[in-house]
């Protein structure tokens, strides 16, 4: 299958996102060489629009500059992910704490929508992991939305994106998606309550049990 073809208007950042899916849905695997010329070629772009992409990527983490050697998927290590769980964990539990404090109902009531249609994408009869993966992402970064800190916003992004490396590899864990629903409900039951202590205790425990899973 041929890869798809950009107009020639095309800003880089459209061809950093094209390499970023082919990146997530492991087309392009972690540790590969990524050939910038056929990559270019079969894109109909220059190599400028492909090398400011690339750097784009090596930013978030996603790619790995070689001197002489040119650009690798970035593979991550243990210690990589225990890392960048360990920032999430500090993050986003803060923002959990925020969220039992100041949300609204209306805003409540988004995070329980969503935490149905994660309940609903890992019905044990029929689990959509993908489906699972996509709507968990989207929990997590309304929840940071409503927390309302745009600068942790940013840096929960970019990790989340070099976590995403590893995403596969989690989910497939005998038994995770029903262990990490279990930790949504109580997430979910801490905001209910309005109480900021226990929300961000249970999303440590939330990441601490992601990272195990993980590596």
């Amino acid at each position: 299958m041929s890869a798809p073809s950009l107009a020639p208007r095309a800003l880089y950042e459209e061809v950093a996102e094209l390499l970023r899916q082919r990146i997530f849905s492991r087309e392009l695997e972690p540790g590969s060489w990524i050939d910038e010329l056929k990559i270019a070629h079969d894109y109909g772009i220059s190599r400028t629009p492909m090398r400011e992409a690339l750097k784009v990527l090596a930013t978030e983490g996603l790619v790995t500059m070689k001197v002489r050697r040119g650009a690798y998927v970035t593979e991550v290590s243990e210690r990589d992910l225990a890392d960048v769980y360990h920032l999430l964990s500090l993050l986003e539990s803060d923002a959990a704490g925020v969220v039992a404090h100041t949300a609204a109902d209306v805003q409540m009531a988004e995070l329980q929508a969503l935490h149905q249609a994660l309940e609903d994408a890992a019905r044990p009869e029929q689990v959509d992991r993908e489906r699972f993966f996509e709507i968990n992402e989207r929990f997590h970064m309304r929840l940071l939305e409503i927390a309302d800190n745009r600068w942790r916003n940013q840096m929960v992004a970019d990790l989340r994106k070099v976590m995403k490396l590893n995403r596969h590899n989690s989910l497939l864990k005998s038994g995770r998606i029903q262990e990490s629903l279990a930790e949504h409900r109580a997430i979910m039951a801490a905001l209910a309550a309005r109480d900021p202590q226990l929300c961000t205790q249970r999303m440590q425990e939330h990441f601490s049990n992601g990272l195990e899973a993980a590596v």
